[in-house]
């Protein structure tokens, strides 16, 4: 009995590799004990502050404290392996590998806080002259270049040279540049496409004449834009920015241009009639949302093959499609009406044919 215990007290001195048992339930322990801090602090800690801060008119404060929340969730994990690494009786290559282990966590941790920071604090920018891509843009080039900035800090605690790596990275850029050239393209036409200020994130656009939809994303290689019916579409940005790209979010106007057929058995007195009634139509505010800058009216304007035509022109103001749709149909009503009151009709294409009596 007395070999059982003193085997079992060797082995629970000795445990694994000169760790006892009891060190390792204790780190264990640490472990467990930061985590749940962890847990404390980034949910409960930061809903408190969250909800304090919502009381403000101000959103930057509610945006900082949520990008906050998984870096200072790690701050008790990493004080915990701190902890660990103090307790435990560690010694040479053992001492170094937790030490740089500790200290790769808190660059971390610190680089993890300023990736997330970008973002609300780049909200502070003014839209006049950056636009809501050119700060999406912008932030994503500044995480990319913290967690370079984190990973050469890294590499260097663990004793790695980072000067050959760059210089090998340096030709493996040019022999990436020229067989990536493709990506490279897509890249800077993105560019071009929002110093430009084409479009932004939501705009109702028209590529060519086959693809309409809504601007979703302007990534670095291709825009997605988004059908009617929610379909996604990626367009590389180099095919964009050759093409014809018709913005309808940037109209100041809506323009009606019509031209309205009559039946050759129309008097002057009924064109005349027909003409003023639906020109004071579109004239009247409260019918039409009409652009009193532009020139609004109905005019007889050519003698066609089988009908007398007049031009109808009306400017609206830059409605909703549904609500366009029903300034249009309120407006052939009203010609419809006016043809009809003056007793007229509506012309269609025909021929008349004269046989000549030979007897």
């Amino acid at each position: 009995m007395d070999n059982f215990i003193e085997i079992l007290k060797e082995t629970w001195n000795e445990g694994i590799r000169g760790f006892g048992i009891g060190e390792i339930i204790i780190c264990l322990v640490i472990i467990v004990v930061s985590w749940l801090i962890g847990r404390l602090l980034s949910t409960k800690l930061i809903d408190w502050l969250s909800k304090k801060a919502g009381q403000t008119d101000n959103r930057l404060d509610d945006k900082i404290l949520e990008s906050l929340r998984n870096p200072l969730g790690l701050i008790p994990i990493v004080f915990g392996f701190y902890l660990i690494t103090f307790y435990l009786p560690l010694e040479g290559s053992v001492d170094f590998f937790a030490t740089t282990i500790v200290k790769m966590l808190v660059i971390f941790t610190i680089f993890s806080a300023l990736a997330n920071l970008c973002g609300p604090l780049l909200s502070l920018l003014d839209n006049k002259w950056m636009t809501e891509a050119m700060v999406d843009w912008l932030r994503k080039t500044l995480e990319v270049l913290i967690w370079i900035i984190a990973a050469a800090m890294i590499l260097d605690i663990w004793g790695i040279q980072v000067g050959p790596i760059i210089a090998g990275l340096g030709l493996f850029g040019v022999a990436l540049a020229l067989g990536a050239q493709d990506v490279f393209k897509n890249i800077f036409a993105g560019i071009f496409i929002l110093s430009e200020n084409r479009f932004q994130k939501g705009d109702r656009i028209r590529i060519g004449d086959s693809l309409h939809g809504i601007v979703d994303h302007i990534g670095f290689r291709s825009t997605t834009v988004r059908l009617f019916d929610s379909s996604p579409v990626f367009v590389p940005n180099a095919d964009l920015s050759d093409a014809q790209v018709v913005n309808h979010q940037l109209m100041e106007i809506r323009r009606l241009d019509w031209t309205i057929n009559l039946t050759y058995s129309t008097k002057i007195d009924q064109l005349k009639s027909i003409c003023l009634d639906i020109e004071s139509y579109i004239k009247d505010k409260k019918n039409l949302p009409v652009d009193l800058t532009k020139d609004n009216f109905v005019k007889v304007s050519e003698l066609g093959a089988s009908s007398i035509d007049l031009k109808l022109i009306c400017h609206t103001d830059p409605v909703g499609f549904a609500d366009f749709s029903d300034v249009k149909e309120k407006l052939i009503f009203k010609i419809i009406e006016a043809v009809e009151s003056n007793g007229s009709d509506f012309a269609f294409p025909s021929q008349s044919i004269y046989v000549e009596n030979q007897s």
